[in-house]
């Protein structure tokens, strides 16, 4: 169980970086800012971030 916590411990924590780091440049932590979340394959068109609705602002993204 010790792993399987720290293996979760080491997840929120960089997670919580990669969040406060995007808050400091106003951009939406889901997309990274972009508006829009990649398309898993060559044939399908990208989405609208559904975190922040497409705009790619935190602000956005915090509101939900």
């Amino acid at each position: 169980m010790g792993l399987l916590n720290s293996f979760s411990n080491w997840r929120a924590e960089r997670y919580e970086k990669h969040r406060s780091s995007m808050e400091a440049l106003g951009k939406c932590p889901d997309c990274k800012g972009r508006g829009f979340v990649p398309a898993l394959t060559a044939y399908t068109m990208p989405i609208d971030c559904p975190g922040c609705n497409g705009s790619g602002l935190y602000s956005d993204w915090s509101a939900e």
